[in-house]
């Protein structure tokens, strides 16, 4: 039977495996900056989304058990987020004549960990839009695998 620290170490080791495997697309895919639908899809995106932006994990998103710690996500599709509404201009930060808007719900699927190191990309969809409110679709995918998935509706405050 092998020690805690052993299996400690296979795990660290394995973990450091996983994000060898997807850095090579730091390399090509430019960070924090909008994708285009070919630099998406030469990622491994089955489909373009209006909206991708790269990023890669920081040591400091991880938490005691060195994967993503679970509210980084948020963090992500949120700067995604804020970017979708520029574009559009919807609910522009800072902006007093832009109109008000919230997150009114919202659920979140965990599909498969990240490790330190990863390129991920995060994509925006709006899959419907109503008089005063919308739905977007976002997702985070890393070496063409779907890691984690929000889908909310944003409403207009009066």
């Amino acid at each position: 039977m092998s020690s805690l620290a052993d299996q400690f170490d296979r795990a660290r080791q394995g973990l450091q495996a996983k994000a060898a495997q997807h850095s090579h697309h730091s390399m090509t895919l430019p960070l924090h900056t909008d994708l285009t639908a070919a630099q998406q899809q030469a990622a491994g995106l089955p489909k373009a989304a209006p909206v991708a932006m790269a990023g890669q994990v920081h040591h400091d998103e991880l938490d005691a058990l060195n994967h993503v710690n679970n509210v980084v996500y948020f963090v992500w599709f949120e700067r995604l987020r804020i970017a979708f509404m520029e574009r559009y201009g919807i609910g522009i930060i800072g902006d007093p004549n832009s109109p008000r808007i919230v997150i009114r719900s919202g659920e979140v699927r965990y599909h498969a960990e990240m490790v330190r190191g990863e390129v991920y990309i995060t994509t925006c969809t709006c899959t419907a839009f109503r008089t005063t409110s919308m739905t977007l679709h976002q997702d985070i995918w890393s070496g063409g695998t779907l890691r984690a998935s929000f889908t909310c509706i944003i409403s207009h405050l009066p």
